[in-house]
């Protein structure tokens, strides 16, 4: 209902009554402004997959081509993400919250049950510091890696060996800072390496998780390679419990420009420190090309290299070797809808014959990944 003084000032014509309606609505009902610079985004996420003979065992993967989903149909996620991204304001705040439906969310350390995690939920604050800095506090993505968790965001649609080395997210503060539109820094600290959320160290309560990322951006100076990027990080995982071991995640991965404008290059080099135990190391190598060849199709080439001491890829339980090849085709045919169709095959190259039914040094699978996003 309108105070006296606005309808005294609706009848000199001072102000219109309209106006004066909005205005009591927008005051009646605040969520509305609070809401109006949310955004709802996300996907549906599915595939099939069929690998080549008889038998399902491979190295390790990330749950969306795990052994459960071969050879068959599959519903993969439902990502349904809200966003407030932080805007040019000095003191600017925002959120997201990211939360993952279906099969894949058993992949997530922030799983609530079976088929529903929270992959991300963080507060963003921006501090008028220098340039901005800008911090996240809660749940957040991993700082390190090639690959990320969303399939859509990839070249290809089945993990490298690199990401399955990786940790998915942490829960704690990560603060990033510009430099200059060359150099940025980011640094954090956060609860326990496993990434479920609020779980703390027993060990200690001083043990934490930290971590530090620096990217390296070539300026327009450089000609073709203006744009192509460098990134370093590191994470030192902490120990879970008294007489655990503490993880360690090294990572250097670089996006390449090339003179052909269609064509683009990357590297990425994993090491994880006792992964599986103390003293235990793995590697992982990767190299990827991607080329647009027409306007609606675009090749994503990705070549492994992977050895560990500690059977971390699940092909035996030391000194495993493997090499791996992925070709992905991605077709756009529908808007909004991405459509893949890919072949990967893995090999043992440590001599064993770990795939299949156990009697087999190669892996052979054919996928088509079709995504709708909103």
């Amino acid at each position: 209902m309108m105070n006296k003084w606005t309808v005294a000032l609706a009848a000199t014509g001072v102000v219109s009554l309209a106006s004066a309606v909005l205005a009591e609505e927008a005051k009646s009902y605040p969520v509305n402004t609070a809401l109006s610079a949310t955004t709802l985004s996300g996907y549906v996420d599915t595939s099939a997959i069929w690998n080549l003979g008889t038998g399902h065992n491979q190295a390790a993967r990330f749950v969306n081509t795990g052994p459960d989903r071969q050879d068959g149909f599959n519903l993969n996620a439902v990502k349904i993400q809200l966003e407030k991204p932080l805007d040019e304001g000095t003191w600017s705040a925002g959120y997201k919250a990211e939360l993952w439906a279906g099969p894949d969310a058993g992949g997530l350390p922030g799983t609530l049950s079976g088929d529903l995690a929270i992959k991300q939920a963080y507060i963003d604050l921006r501090a008028p510091i220098g340039n901005g800095l800008d911090i996240k506090i809660g749940q957040y993505d991993t700082i390190i890696g090639y690959e990320v968790a969303n399939s859509i965001d990839n070249p290809n649609f089945s993990r490298s060996f690199g990401f399955a080395l990786e940790p998915l997210n942490h829960t704690g503060i990560l603060a990033s800072y510009q430099f200059t539109d060359a150099v940025g820094l980011a640094a954090g600290v956060a609860d326990s390496a496993t990434g479920k959320i609020n779980v703390k160290s027993t060990a200690a309560e001083s043990i934490k998780t930290y971590m530090a990322g620096l990217t390296l951006k070539a300026p327009e100076s450089l000609g073709f390679l203006a744009g192509s990027s460098l990134y370093a990080g590191i994470i030192d995982g902490g120990k879970m419990f008294k007489g655990g071991i503490d993880t360690l995640n090294l990572y250097v991965g670089a996006s390449v420009s090339t003179p052909v404008k269609a064509l683009s290059l990357g590297v990425a080099y994993d090491y994880l420190a006792n992964g599986t135990f103390k003293g235990s190391y793995a590697n992982a190598f990767a190299g990827y090309a991607s080329y647009q060849a027409t306007e609606k199709l675009k090749l994503n080439l990705r070549g492994e290299y992977a050895n560990d001491s500690g059977g971390q890829f699940g092909v035996k339980l030391n000194d495993e070797k493997i090499v791996s090849g992925t070709l992905t085709a991605d077709y756009s045919l529908w808007a909004n809808v991405v459509t893949r169709a890919e072949f990967r095959w893995d090999h043992a190259a440590d001599g064993s014959r770990p795939f299949g039914t156990g009697t087999k040094r190669n892996d052979l699978s054919i996928a088509a990944n079709i995504i709708y996003k909103f």
